[in-house]
């Protein structure tokens, strides 16, 4: 019988593609937050993942007020306070 592996974060289970995500989105925002303002294509290229992965991606990150888009294709990170860990 196969068990998928997975993470305990706090009190819950993450499976393996979930932790991948989070990792990804966390790497975007430190790496938006360091370069100032960057275009999608650029987080395409250095992620190494489809658009649409990384327009997913960073809906997560506009939804929490992490990122912003001043223009059609760029973003930039938020002044909003986080911890990364």
């Amino acid at each position: 019988m196969y068990y998928e592996q997975q993470y305990c974060i706090g009190s819950g289970f993450l499976s393996p593609s979930t932790n991948r995500m989070l990792n990804r989105v966390k790497s975007m925002y430190l790496f938006i937050k360091k370069k100032g303002t960057v275009t999608t294509r650029e987080l395409v290229e250095e992620f190494g993942t489809t658009q649409r992965t990384i327009q997913r991606d960073l809906n997560v990150l506009a939804y929490n007020n992490l990122v912003t888009s001043p223009s059609r294709g760029l973003w930039q990170a938020t002044s909003k306070k986080v911890k990364v860990s």
